[in-house]
């Protein structure tokens, strides 16, 4: 690339807006869904385990696809692939808003998983080769900004379906933008491939199924119980195939994830650093909605509003964050973005209770979001600045992975603790076991910290070195096929 080192080219400019705009329809609709969840109740006569399954189905299938769908982009072209998962995402997503019972709504919000697992990959690596390092962070800060806006007014947009209109409109509002988002990128975006022409089938079989064991015992485990024959089983058959998985890419030819990645001190700390965010922070979210409603007494409108100086933090502080990590370092903002989580959420474990009102709350709420701020824009700018400019395809996927199997892992384990101490039968039951789930979501930020501390100090910036020739395909022309 060579863009100058202070300014965004008007080609950067699209393929960041567009990147942007793929990855703000994947959160706008998963946060939207949990704050519509009791109007799809009412609606379809779904069942709590159904309901569950609305939101898991849509993880489920996003986790266990996230490697694949960063190898086709590598494999068959970045921007026809992420055209694809906007097709099969905005497909889906009309099928979610003709859904006439609660089993059709399941798989059609998996059919939302698989697009989402070619979108967000690529979108992250779509920036990532069109922007050098020097521009790397400021530019995933404003890609995290523009994402966080759907954090922001997504429990309040949820609020509004859920009080005033059909919940289906949370999914007709995918089409609109989705066909949109494919002109644009058609228009807009250059192609390009990966370092490899080969399509590395054996690792897609064993990291999917490896994946889906992991992701089906975390997501089951709270309801079949942790001990239970199918919990045990899952996880145990998940462990087994991607240690076959790691085994598998260490011999292939032109592995989907090269195991030398993980000698590179960078790629090795930030990625389980980003899974402990995502961990702390998708705890956090699952719960803090609940809260207001249940003890607070609020309405789900009401509780949106009150997420929104939180959620809001994010849209206003990554582009900062972003930018400053190019200037300190990433392995600053990444230890004390996860310090200043470890405080906010160990402060509210300590003063939450029936008689705790909004405003008591409300500072350590915002501390806690601005670490996890700090934190993000930092890590994803670590990964991919670990890696060559032609591997960051191969880099990203497995970022994402591990972002969403930490998400994953962070709600399933503080359900369990919240389940050990509390539950929904009073306000005083919940509040006991949110203040044991918040200390729970404190204590993985606080490993995260150890776990950046090992991430190595603020490296010189060098330009980048342009991917070769062969990887760029020009506009209207079709990618390498085998």
């Amino acid at each position: 690339m060579s863009a100058d080192a202070g300014r965004t080219t008007r080609a950067q400019a699209w393929v960041l807006g567009i990147a942007s705009l793929g990855s703000f329809m994947m959160a706008l609709d998963s946060l939207v869904v949990t704050t519509a969840l009791s109007t799809i109740r009412q609606d379809l006569t779904a069942s709590i385990e159904s309901l569950e399954w609305v939101v898991n189905s849509y993880n489920l299938t996003f986790a266990v696809l996230l490697l694949t769908g960063a190898a086709l982009g590598d494999r068959f072209g970045r921007r026809r692939m992420f055209v694809v998962g906007l097709a099969v995402f905005t497909v889906a997503s009309v099928a979610c808003a003709l859904a006439p019972d609660i089993g059709t709504l399941i798989v059609a919000r998996a059919g939302q998983g698989v697009g989402a697992a070619m979108v967000l990959p690529l979108s992250l690596t779509l920036i990532s080769t069109a922007f050098p390092p020097q521009q790397r962070g400021r530019a995933m800060g404003l890609y995290l900004g523009i994402t966080g806006l759907a954090t922001f007014s997504g429990p309040f947009i949820g609020g509004v379906v859920a009080e005033g209109l059909a919940w289906q409109w949370i999914f007709w509002l995918n089409l609109p933008v989705g066909m949109i988002a494919i002109l644009l990128t058609q228009r807009r975006v250059e192609e390009s491939v990966g370092p490899n022409t080969r399509f590395d089938l054996g690792g897609v079989v064993l990291v999917t199924a490896g994946a889906f064991g992991v992701v089906w015992g975390l997501v089951r485990g709270n309801v079949a119980g942790w001990d239970s024959a199918e919990v045990v089983g899952a996880l145990l058959l998940g462990v087994v195939l991607l240690v076959a998985f790691v085994l598998w890419e260490r011999r292939a030819q032109a592995p989907m994830l090269p195991m030398r990645f993980f000698r590179l001190r960078a790629f090795a700390t930030a990625n389980p650093a980003n899974f402990l965010v995502f961990a702390s922070l998708y705890g956090t979210m699952f719960f803090l909605a609940q809260y207001f409603q249940v003890v607070l007494g609020n309405g789900p409108l009401v509780a949106g509003l009150m997420l929104m100086p939180w959620t809001g933090t994010l849209m206003v502080c990554a582009p900062i964050a972003g930018r400053l990590a190019d200037k300190v370092g990433e392995r600053n903002f990444v230890v004390g973005g996860l310090l200043l989580q470890t405080a906010g959420m160990g402060w509210i474990a300590v003063v939450a209770d029936t008689g705790t009102g909004y405003l008591e709350l409300l500072p350590a709420l915002v501390v806690g979001s601005v670490g996890i701020t700090m934190a993000m824009p930092a890590a994803q700018k670590a990964v991919v600045g670990a890696v060559q400019p032609r591997e960051i395809g191969q880099a990203s996927g497995a970022f994402m992975m591990l972002r969403i199997l930490g998400g994953v892992f962070g709600v399933a384990v503080t359900v369990a603790v919240f389940a050990g101490v509390g539950d929904y039968t009073s306000a005083e039951r919940f509040s006991e076991g949110f203040s044991a789930g918040m200390t729970a979501v404190a204590a993985f930020a606080f490993i995260g910290v150890l776990v950046a501390a090992a991430m190595p100090a603020r490296r010189p910036t060098t330009v980048a070195v342009p991917p070769p020739a062969t990887n760029v395909v020009p506009r209207g022309e079709n990618a390498p096929r085998t």
